[in-house]
């Protein structure tokens, strides 16, 4: 439990761990969006927003500790995940684009996945989250 401890400890490792849940949850989200009628895209575009919000509020309090909730410090903070949302979705496409004809989409989208996950969490340790 130590090692659970020390690993929970470290804003990176808490940053994968709260990446993952809300993957998961977005999941969930599709599966029960679609069970409520909505066709593949809106469930997608339903879970995907859903996810961004509760990552920011989860990256915000859990992963990065920053309790500072006034609206002058949230709102800039929101705006510039949303920038870097947008920012990640264009680069996605590019490397789908860029590897179309050189490994299957499901690799492309790994790729540009993990080298987004290292750019947000050092743009939300040091920009965003920074206190």
């Amino acid at each position: 439990m130590d090692k659970i401890t020390e690993l929970l400890k470290r804003p990176g490792m808490r940053y994968l761990l709260v990446g993952g849940s809300v993957y998961l949850f977005e999941l969930a989200v599709i599966v029960i969006a679609q069970l409520m009628g909505a066709g593949p895209v809106l469930a997608v575009a339903i879970s995907y927003t859903l996810g961004t919000l509760v990552s920011f509020g989860l990256q915000k309090l859990v992963t990065f500790s920053d309790k500072r909730m006034h609206h002058k410090i949230v709102v800039p903070q929101l705006i510039a995940t949303i920038a870097l949302v947008v920012f990640n979705f264009l680069f996605t496409l590019l490397v789908a684009k860029l590897l179309a004809n050189v490994v299957p989409v499901v690799v492309s989208r790994t790729i540009a996945l993990g080298i987004c996950t290292i750019w947000n969490f050092y743009l939300y340790k040091t920009r965003i989250f920074n206190q």
